[in-house]
């Protein structure tokens, strides 16, 4: 793996500006990592609740950060994940390492946000 790795510079960690594979900006970043991240903890929240059908949630699941993915990957080769940002930055070091507090600040803010929005909208009235 190391040898097919070794060949592309970066090892897909996860980046903005110039090292952004679209060449996205640090505000596309942020805008991407913050909402793909919210909407992956909904999915977690909304499938594991007790009130959705049992055994699905990991379907439910993996679908969600399939599309995440498939939306994330060209912005900033997708975190949503600070552990994964964080092994691949140490590795490649200098710029990754530099641009990593993004992976984590953006996971913070939306695990904040991803609780009042899950509370607002999967209460069921009480």
């Amino acid at each position: 793996m190391f040898l097919i790795a070794s060949g592309k510079a970066g090892f897909a960690s996860n980046g903005y500006g110039e090292h952004s594979p679209g060449g996205y900006s640090l505000f596309s970043a942020v805008v991407t990592e913050v909402v793909m991240t919210l909407m992956f903890l909904i999915n977690i929240l909304g499938a594991t609740d007790k009130r959705a059908p049992q055994g699905f949630a990991p379907i439910a699941i993996g679908l969600g950060l399939t599309l995440i993915h498939l939306i994330s990957i060209p912005v900033t080769n997708t975190s949503v994940n600070p552990a994964r940002s964080t092994g691949v930055a140490l590795y490649v070091g200098g710029w990754a390492i530099s641009q990593l507090w993004l992976f984590w600040i953006a996971p913070i803010i939306s695990a904040v946000l991803g609780g009042f929005v899950y509370r607002f909208l999967g209460s069921n009235g009480e």
